[in-house]
């Protein structure tokens, strides 16, 4: 019997200008993009999933995190490369947690929030 807990999802935001997010998405995240789609829809590798990246009139209106990436280990490095490609990290000192240039942490889990040219908040962990 087909169940929903056995497919893959992906992740999708919105955008108000699909020019300046794939920049953004292909430049200045280093992602690779898979597809270049029927009406202006973007789609990127990331790990094993993908990331869909669609123009909307509501781009940016969303509060909360659109996408999370687990980086392990990796994330001292990814933030630094990220802060060398002008990215500026939220802090959310509500949260009661250490933060160090960019990245907030509870003992050996790290946190890291930022935004891309709309306004959806992107989230990395090391999970």
């Amino acid at each position: 019997m087909a169940q929903l807990k056995d497919k893959h999802s992906s992740a999708i935001v919105a955008t108000a200008d699909i020019e300046v997010a794939r920049k953004f998405y292909s430049e200045t995240l280093g992602l690779a993009l898979e597809e270049d789609g029927m009406g202006g829809v973007l789609v990127y590798k990331t790990g094993s999933t993908h990331l869909l990246v669609y123009p909307s009139d509501f781009a940016g209106t969303n509060a909360a995190n659109a996408v999370v990436w687990d980086c392990g280990d990796d994330i001292e490095a990814i933030v630094a490369q990220l802060r060398e490609k002008g990215i500026s990290f939220e802090h959310y000192p509500e949260m009661g947690v250490d933060y160090k240039d960019g990245i907030h942490s509870s003992g050996n889990f790290k946190m890291v929030w930022f935004k891309d040219p709309d306004g959806n908040i992107l989230h990395l962990n090391s999970a």
